[in-house]
C-alpha cells in the first residue's frame, strides 16, 4: 500500500527549503503528496519567477525542482480541496513536513483551525500520532507565535526552525548548502536517510578537508 510523506508548503519566504525537501524525499525513493497553499503560490512566483497552477502542477513542479519527474511517485492535492485524501486519518501516510511554516500556518495548526487542506492534514497527522515536522522561518517572533510553537510541540510536532549550521560546509558555505542543511535536518526528523550535508564528526575543521 502506498504510504507517502505529505509536504505542505505555506506562504512564508523560504520555498527553496520546500524544494530541497521534496527533491531529497524523491531521491530516497519515497512517495510524496504535495500541498501548496494559496499564499505559497505567490511566494514561489516571487522567489523563483515560476507559477504553480493546479491544472499544470506536474509541469510547474518539475520546473520548480529543476528536474524531470518522469517515474517519480508524487501526487498533488489542491489546498482548497478539503475532501482530499490527506484530510482524513484513514488515508494512509507516513507523516508530514510543513516547510516553510508561516506564522499563520503554525497558528492554524496549533488551534485546529483547518482553514485549508494544509492545516487540516497537519492536524490529522498530529491526532493520528504520526511524525509532523514544522519549519518556521520568520524572525524575530512574537509571544503569540512562540505560544503556538509550544502548542505544536506539546501536540507532538517537531518544531525545526530554518536555522542552518555551518559545520557541514564551513563559513564559506553557499546558499544551496545552507538550504540543504535545513532540508537534511527535516529528513533526519522524519527518519529518512540522506546525504544532504556532512555530519559533525567530532573533529574540528573536518568540513574544510
Amino acid at each position: 500500500m502506498r504510504e507517502p510523506w505529505v509536504v505542505g508548503v505555506s506562504g512564508a519566504s523560504g520555498t527553496p527549503y520546500a524544494a530541497a525537501v521534496v527533491r531529497a524525499l524523491l531521491d530516497a525513493g519515497e512517495p510524496v503528496d504535495l500541498i501548496v497553499s494559496r499564499a505559497a503560490r505567490l511566494t514561489v512566483l516571487d522567489e523563483t519567477g515560476r507559477p504553480f497552477r493546479d491544472a499544470h502542477w506536474a509541469e510547474d513542479l518539475a520546473a520548480w525542482l529543476g528536474r524531470d519527474l518522469t517515474g517519480a511517485d508524487v501526487r498533488h492535492w489542491s489546498a482548497g480541496d478539503l475532501a482530499a485524501g490527506p484530510s482524513s486519518g484513514s488515508y494512509r501516510v507516513r507523516g508530514m513536513a510543513v516547510v516553510p511554516a508561516s506564522t499563520a500556518a503554525c497558528a492554524g495548526i496549533a488551534i485546529g483551525l483547518s482553514k485549508d487542506l494544509l492545516q487540516r492534514a497537519a492536524e490529522v497527522n498530529l491526532k493520528e500520532r504520526r511524525p509532523v515536522v514544522v519549519v518556521p522561518r520568520e524572525t524575530p517572533v512574537t509571544r503569540s507565535h512562540l505560544e503556538h510553537l509550544i502548542a505544536l510541540h506539546d501536540a507532538g510536532a517537531v518544531v525545526l526552525p530554518a536555522s542552518p549550521g555551518f559545520y557541514g560546509a564551513g563559513a564559506a558555505a553557499s546558499a544551496a548548502q545552507l538550504v540543504d542543511f535545513v532540508a537534511g535536518k527535516v529528513l533526519d526528523a522524519l527518519g529518512v536517510p540522506h546525504t544532504l550535508f556532512r555530519r559533525w564528526s567530532g573533529e574540528l575543521g573536518a568540513a574544510r578537508e
